[in-house]
Formats: structure tokens, C-alpha cells, sequence
């Protein structure tokens, strides 16, 4: 039994996500208070059959702001087995029921082969917005059928794996995201509270927050069949990551790759200094390339290579500064200053 100790709340949860993910602020509140409340009824209602009504969780957002990653270091934190799926894969093959074993599979891999503690862990379906029911479908599963083949996994209900496993998913949190590209121009459409007699006393963060809120009608616009969405009654929106927050990305968290290497250099008794408008380059192609924090480290593991490549061999280095992304780095011998 997975038991949240007094300690872990909400605002610890979120203090705990600081630490690793950039910005999101309202998502991550979103997603703490979920996942502390899932876990605080389970411990609440373990006695009684049926009570608890799970509250799985939809995640909205572009490509690379951090979906993933949030979700992967609350597992961390929690000390949760979890298991990611694509949902693009699940409408791609003929044997959807097959591919579903597969991923529950891959939560009790992570729970070290105990089932019951992967019946208390986190799984994470990514593009489910790639699921939409759409006429003239040509992939192999339509994205309708893959839909109704998740929502019993996603009430909850025991499923057989190989070598005569069962697993139940009763407690299983579900968290499913996605882009969700053309969902704006539906709330556009939709959204609004001018029928509402208002004041000066009203409370315009309430309105605003209704207005921005994602209805369920939202989603079964966009192509999400009513049952589905019904499964996902919490929703969170990650923004889009902004060129201050990609530079944040890279050198703040504490496994931010900067840190990363720092220590790489740091062992070879070598001092790496990186210039802000070094950051700042990246960020820049990172945003014209459109994939968020995705392009970030690919970015910089090329900056490092044919450093990294040099100084092993030169134990005479104590020191690297790079200025700029299209400089040449400056190396700095023992004893000079």
C-alpha cells in the first residue's frame, strides 16, 4: 500500500517539482493536488469496495514543455513505479488489448515484479489527442476504437499479463497528454461568460479561470468520445515554454544539463564557464526549431563534444569559457590567470 506521509503535500509536492521543472506553475498545483488526493483516498477508502472514485488526469500541451518530465519526477518523489505509452503506437497495430498488456507489463518491470505495488503506480499515455475520431481513418486501430479500449483500464479493473499475472488498475493513476493542436480556436468558439450579469464585485480571476478552463464539450469537439473524456475529469494546460524559461531549463534545475556537465568537467579538475548569451543562443534555435526543451540538450551535447574531446587528453587545462554558440572556446592552461 502506497501511504503519502504527513510531510507530503500539495505545496510540497509543488515545492519538490520547483526543483526540476521550469515554470508551469498552475499546471504543476493542478497535477500536486491531484496525485496527493489520489493517493490520501486510497489510504482513506482501502476498506471500503468501490468507494473510491478515481480522478485521472489530461494534460494539455505543446511538444517539449515538460509533461513528461513533470510526470517522472512526481513518481521519483513519491517512490511510485512508472510506466509511459505512446497512444500513437496503441492506434497502430491490430492488437491494441496486446499493447495495453505491454504497457501495464512495463509498471511492474518498474515495481520490481510486485504486482500489487504496481497497482498503486503512475502511467503516463502521451499524444492521446493523436486518438481523435475522425472519418476515413487509415491507420490499422481508429482512434475511436483505442479510446473504448483504455476506458476500462481507467475505471479500473483486473487485467492478465503473461505467466498468469493479474494486475488490477483500480488504483493505477492515469495521466494522458497531448498537443492538441486546433483546440484553441474551439474554445474560442465556445467560451465566454457574457451572459453573466457581473459587478464590480465579482471576482475576475474566477471568470478568467472558468473562461480558460477546457470544458468536456471542448474535447468532444475535438474528437475525444464523451465516455473517454469522462474518465479525465481533471485538466491541466502546460503553456508554451518562453525563451527566458528554455535558458532557465538548461542551468537551473538540479539536474539541469549545465550541472551535468559542470561535474563532468569539474572531475577532470577543469572549471567550464558558459556565458548567459550562450543560453540565450540556444534557446533561440530551440524555438525555431519549435520543440520546446526537446532540442535543448541535443543542442548542447554538440557544443560539448569536441571539448570534451580535448580535454582528457590535456591535464594542463584548469579552465573552458565559451562566450558564444559561434565562437571558438577558450581553453585557459595551470598557473595562467
Amino acid at each position: 500500500m502506497i501511504l503519502l506521509p504527513k510531510e507530503i503535500t500539495p505545496s510540497a509536492i509543488v515545492r519538490y517539482l520547483d526543483q526540476y521543472v521550469v515554470g508551469q506553475d498552475e499546471a504543476k498545483k493542478t497535477l500536486a493536488v491531484a496525485v496527493y488526493s489520489h493517493y490520501r483516498k486510497i489510504s482513506a477508502l482501502q476498506d471500503e469496495v468501490g468507494a473510491i472514485a478515481k480522478s485521472n488526469v489530461l494534460l494539455i500541451g505543446s511538444s517539449g514543455t515538460g509533461k513528461t518530465l513533470t510526470c517522472e519526477t512526481l513518481a521519483r518523489m513519491l517512490s511510485v513505479p512508472f510506466a509511459t505509452a505512446d497512444a500513437t503506437s496503441l492506434a497502430q497495430t491490430k492488437y491494441v488489448n496486446e499493447e495495453i498488456e505491454a504497457m501495464l507489463q512495463r509498471l511492474v518491470d518498474k515495481a520490481g515484479g510486485d504486482v500489487r505495488r504496481a497497482g498503486m503506480g503512475i502511467v503516463f499515455i502521451d499524444e492521446i489527442d493523436k486518438l481523435k475520431a475522425t472519418g476515413g481513418e487509415s491507420r490499422v486501430t481508429s482512434g475511436e476504437s483505442v479510446q473504448h479500449a483504455l476506458l476500462k483500464i481507467m475505471e479500473g479493473s483486473p487485467v492478465k499479463l503473461p505467466g498468469d499475472l493479474y494486475v488490477d488498475t483500480t488504483n493505477i493513476l492515469f495521466i494522458c497528454g497531448g498537443a492538441f493542436v486546433g483546440l484553441e480556436k474551439i474554445m474560442s468558439r465556445t467560451h465566454g461568460f457574457g451572459f453573466i450579469a457581473t459587478s464590480e464585485a465579482d471576482n475576475e480571476n474566477i471568470l478568467e479561470r472558468l473562461n480558460n478552463r477546457v470544458k468536456p464539450t471542448d474535447l468532444f469537439e475535438f474528437g475525444l468520445i464523451p465516455e473517454f473524456t469522462g474518465r479525465l475529469p481533471i485538466v491541466a494546460s502546460f503553456r508554451d515554454l518562453t525563451k527566458e524559461m528554455l535558458v532557465r531549463i538548461m542551468s537551473v534545475p538540479k539536474n539541469s544539463i549545465f550541472r551535468q556537465f559542470h561535474q563532468i568537467f569539474k572531475a577532470e579538475g577543469v572549471e567550464l564557464s558558459v556565458a548567459p548569451r550562450v543560453f540565450e543562443q540556444i534557446s533561440e534555435i530551440a524555438i525555431e526549431y519549435k520543440t520546446g526543451a526537446r532540442s535543448l540538450r541535443g543542442i548542447f551535447e554538440e557544443l560539448m563534444t569536441p571539448i570534451l574531446y580535448v580535454v582528457p587528453d590535456n591535464p594542463q587545462i584548469s579552465r573552458v569559457e565559451i562566450h558564444s554558440l559561434f565562437e571558438e572556446p577558450r581553453y585557459f592552461k595551470r598557473g595562467t590567470a
